[in-house]
């Protein structure tokens, strides 16, 4: 009975972890319920792991790693190395020494990789890394058989072969192979083959029959002139049949005087269409069809290859064709066409007769089919060369892989980036880690507004403008206040590269406590602001309507000699009309009197230990509930919707607390050490109001104080 395998858990974004350090923890994988996992799929694109391992690891190549072929990834790589911890190093090369050949595979990777050891020169190097693979395909290409089972023309050293391999692919299409060279496989080479052998008996039966070939090897092109005018003389001869029935209508049959008329005024040529639907000849009754001359000028052509190829080989040398005679040669062409409905349809018929007879006779057939058998035949041995780069690529990945799949270790512990992270977006004094790569943005931001993460998706371009790219980047420390849609910022990618990054779209949500706390404060600020900025406005747009008003009076003429007329006198002031406003305006300022009296007083009325405390107490009255509201929010934040609308399977939920989002998102500080000077040229000069403003209230409070009792005097009676 196998023993248990003894797990270890750590605790991270809210829930538990496996801990996997060691390769007997890998290999155990297999028997860990999935349920405890993190991801069970992850796509083959946009994060950032090594393409290739990704691709190799995707056995059913849908674009998406699931946990089952992880899995088998794992067995796969841990049956072939001696010892299993090898995976945990992350090194991209392995000693052949630790290659387990117990096993038949086993024994054809080592034996391929001393082989590609030794094509490189060092027939006696104890290892093989990845970079001795660097070449690998242009290796395996090289071979004169690469196991794919393509033979390339370009690859045959005889003519006669090559120019049949070249005549099929022609015909028939071709597949690369592995050198980068067209070539035939067994379908397209047995497709061919049998194709033409269909094709060769159909033409041997109707060379064999005398009525089908009743001219022999000239019946083809006879009975493509007999086709070419076969609906015109068959409308010829019924039009003279008609004539026959009435002469009457051998006039109307033969076209009237006004279609005459109607091109007559065209510049005419036997290529005028309206000229050819005319019958080939004038209409009379049983009146033969002249081949020689009186014929439609537009048909001439089409008859005289009638009359040499098809009348002259069956009648003789004639000028008219009788219709007895045009009957006979259709009834001579009964069995041609039969024959010729029954044609197999076949690609290769654009050969030729003469070069299908020649291939049909040759052997080249069983050559090819020999030649592909050879190049299927090293396939094992072509694929134990291609494990060696596997091994190699799975020993230094799946480690890494693992701690971004089963359990999100790089993400939680901060010592290495997790795979989805693409890289940092500096934007608004800040760095922003969580950065993911976005194919389609709306597509995204509609699932990922359920993560409560906010995130801002910019537009990335670099040189020029040529590579473009689309991240989404989440804010979790500071605030929003100057997070909009157009502000630009530098994007850096995992290599370093540097991009320009422009906001486009932004998901709204909680950033911090800190934003929360100040939030009320910058709302009524903003609405204060607001609504003096309106007040402002109004008055200026009734002073310039006034203004307006005053210009558009007309001035009264001035009569010379006249005096000037008297100054409108100003309308006295009604205080009746005003009193209501006085009164309201009292109310208002009576009411926020009080309010504040009654604030001050209840502070002043303190102890003095206990005035901060009220201050406090009325600070968290005012900002607590947003503050509360936000501390749930930010509780919930959960990276599971961000990566599950980039084509992941996220089977936890991955939690962004408080303090783990602060560390995701870096504020700008000033440099441990840094000396600040904090003279300004440019600052603006503050106004010395506000400083007396603050004494006399200092000393007004002062004296209140004194009069309530506060320093021990007794009160003012």
């Amino acid at each position: 009975m196998t023993p248990l395998h003894t797990w270890k858990f750590f605790r991270a974004g809210g829930f538990d972890q496996v801990q996997i350090d060691n390769g007997a923890d890998l290999l155990a994988l297999k028997g860990l319920d999935q349920k405890l996992w993190v991801a069970l799929s992850c796509p083959t694109r946009g994060i950032e792991f090594d393409t290739k391992t990704l691709d190799l690891i995707d056995h059913d190549a849908d674009a998406h790693v699931h946990a089952n072929e992880v899995l088998a990834a794992i067995a796969w790589a841990g049956g072939l190395l001696r010892n299993s911890d090898l995976l945990v190093e992350g090194s991209d090369r392995v000693a052949l020494a630790d290659i387990d050949d117990s096993s038949e595979e086993g024994q054809r990777v080592l034996a391929s990789a001393q082989y590609i050891l030794k094509t490189l020169g060092k027939p006696d190097a104890a290892e093989i890394s990845l970079a001795d693979m660097a070449d690998i395909e242009k290796f395996v290409a090289g071979l004169e058989f690469n196991g794919d089972g393509v033979v390339p023309a370009s690859q045959i050293n005889d003519a006669g072969l090559r120019k049949t391999i070249e005549d099929i692919m022609k015909c028939r299409g071709s597949v690369m192979d592995v050198s980068g060279n067209a070539g035939l496989n067994q379908e397209i080479n047995d497709a061919f083959f049998a194709e033409v052998a269909i094709f060769s008996d159909w033409g041997v039966k109707g060379d064999a029959d005398a009525d089908i070939q009743f001219l022999g090897d000239k019946t083809q092109a006879a009975a493509d002139a007999f086709h070419a005018v076969k609906e015109k003389v068959d409308d010829y001869f019924t039009r003279c049949q008609m004539a026959a029935y009435d002469v009457r209508a051998a006039v109307p049959l033969s076209r009237s005087t006004e279609d005459y008329e109607g091109i007559a005024a065209q510049t005419l040529s036997a290529k005028n269409t309206d000229i050819a639907s005319f019958p080939l000849a004038t209409v009379e009754p049983d009146k033969p069809l002249p081949l020689v001359s009186g014929l439609n000028p537009a048909w001439q052509k089409q008859i005289d290859a009638l009359r040499e190829r098809t009348i002259a080989p069956v009648f003789g040398d004639k000028e008219i064709l009788l219709a007895s005679e045009w009957a006979t040669l259709c009834t001579k062409f009964d069995a041609f066409e039969k024959w010729q409905s029954a044609k197999p349809a076949c690609s290769a018929e654009q050969l030729g007769k003469e070069r299908l007879r020649e291939i049909s006779r040759s052997k080249h057939k069983e050559a090819i089919d020999d030649l592909i058998n050879r190049d299927k035949a090293v396939e094992s041995e072509v694929n134990a060369i291609r494990s060696v780069e596997k091994l190699l690529r799975y020993k230094r990945d799946l480690f890494n892989l693992v701690n971004n799949f089963v359990s999100f270790r790089s993400f939680y512990t901060g010592r290495d980036k997790a795979l989805f992270q693409v890289g940092i977006l500096y934007l608004d004094g800040r760095s922003c880690e969580l950065c993911v790569r976005v194919d389609d943005i709306a597509k995204h931001a509609e699932f990922a507004n359920t993560s409560g993460l906010y995130l801002a998706y910019c537009d990335c371009v670099r040189k020029g403008g040529t590579e473009k790219m689309s991240i989404a980047a989440a804010f979790t420390a500071g605030d929003s206040d100057f997070l909009m849609v157009g502000r630009n910022g530098i994007f850096y990618d995992r290599k370093g590269q540097d991009w320009d990054a422009t906001i486009v779209r932004i998901l709204d949500h909680s950033i911090s406590i800190r934003q929360a706390f100040w939030s009320p404060y910058k709302k009524l600020s903003k609405f204060i602001g607001d609504q003096l900025q309106k007040m402002a406005a109004s008055k200026a747009a009734a002073s310039d309507e006034k203004l307006l008003a005053a210009a558009a009076v007309p001035t009264p003429p001035v009569t010379p000699g006249a005096p000037p007329p008297p100054p409108t006198s100003k309308p006295p002031f009604d205080v009746g009309k005003f009193a209501g406003i006085f009164a309201a305006i009292g109310l208002a300022l009576g009411a926020i009197g009080g309010i504040l009296a009654s604030l001050v007083s209840g502070i002043l009325g303190l102890q003095f230990w206990q005035i901060p405390l009220a201050i406090i107490g009325l600070m968290l009255l005012i900002s607590g509930p947003a503050m509360i509201v936000a501390w749930f929010k930010l509780k919930k934040r959960n990276l599971g919707p961000v990566l599950d609308a980039n084509g992941w399977a996220i089977n936890a939920r991955a939690r962004i607390n408080i303090p783990f989002g602060t560390s995701l998102t870096k504020l700008a500080r000033l440099p441990e050490g840094s000396r600040r000077s904090l003279a300004d040229p440019y600052a603006e000069k503050k106004p010395v109001w506000p400083f007396y403003m603050l004494i006399a209230g200092i000393i007004v409070a002062l004296i209140v104080v004194w009069q309530m009792g506060f320093f021990g005097a007794p009160p003012v009676k």
